[in-house]
């Protein structure tokens, strides 16, 4: 029996499902519902939370799994930004969650993967002007789940703006007044807006808004899931931030890697700029600890 298998599960969507036997490790990917992975179970522990009734409803966007953050991480200032002295339209974290993906290939070759493809279509030119192509590979190998990203500008004319993230649920038990490990030495809290040090914990119990990790020089970061099991993701320096988030009496923290802070459209500062013809790769990689007694 091979030690990796990708199969298609018929759920509400259809759903590719990648496996590793050898180590009890898991992945369900929708690309209909924007590309996302719903599930992820390493090494027997299922990392994400997921709202099914967000899910299975197709106007709704999906609260869980792992969605996909294109071109923008977070808003636009009052949804609307400039480019080229025109004004444009877009929702909060961009097309890329909202649009069908289609399968490009699956592969069981030293892994188990899907690759994914996202085009321009006339719905996202209405937000976004830009010929864009995303191939993403979900691959499932030595119990870690590797998201391999291109970002493609396939026109013809003008740099491509953007600045792509992941927003990750990952299902807790207990406080979420948690440690992350990293060695960021501040951040912003987006409820008040000031900049702190950040101390090595944050507590997310009394917030309503998001923090964001501002300085870190690893990228990488780590922070306990339940008693035992920590979350590890590591990822490349085109991820400048890492956004933190959760809500009320819901048992998830979002633990999310950005190219760049809310607004960034509207700024100007730190825009990934693609000229035609190229692309821009990335990587993002999610693993599991446990505690040597588990």
């Amino acid at each position: 029996m091979n030690r990796y298998e990708v199969h298609t599960i018929k759920d509400a969507y259809t759903l590719y499902e990648l496996k590793e036997s050898s180590t009890s490790s898991r992945v369900l990917v929708c690309p209909e519902r924007g590309g996302i992975v719903i599930s992820c179970m390493l090494h027997g522990t299922e990392l994400f939370y997921l709202d099914r009734t967000t899910f299975e409803n197709p106007d709704a966007n999906i609260r869980g799994g792992n969605p996909v953050l294109f071109p923008i991480c977070g808003p636009v200032k009052d949804s609307v930004y400039e480019w080229n002295g025109r004004a444009y339209r877009m929702n909060q974290h961009g097309v890329a969650r909202v649009n069908p993906w289609e399968v490009v290939s699956v592969s069981t070759e030293g892994e188990a993967s899907v690759t994914l493809r996202l085009r321009a279509n006339e719905s996202t030119r209405e937000a976004y002007p830009f010929d864009f192509e995303l191939l993403f590979t979900y691959a499932l190998v030595g119990g870690e789940l590797h998201i391999r990203q291109t970002y493609r500008n396939a026109g013809k004319n003008g740099s491509m703006p953007f600045y792509a993230g992941f927003h990750p649920y990952f299902a807790i038990e207990g406080s979420k007044n948690i440690p992350y490990e990293t060695d960021a030495t501040k951040y912003v809290d987006y409820n008040d807006n000031v900049e702190k040090p950040y101390s090595g914990r944050i507590d997310l119990e009394p917030l309503v808004e998001s923090v964001c990790l501002l300085d870190a020089k690893r990228s990488e970061i780590a922070f306990p899931v339940r008693d035992g099991a920590s979350v590890r993701m590591r990822y490349d320096d085109s991820f400048k931030y890492v956004v933190i988030w959760s809500v009320k009496d819901r048992p998830f923290v979002c633990v999310e890697p950005w190219m760049a802070q809310p607004l960034e459209m509207n700024r100007r500062e730190e825009l990934v700029m693609v000229e035609p013809g190229e692309e821009r790769r990335a990587n993002l990689t999610i693993s599991l600890e446990k505690d040597e007694q588990q």
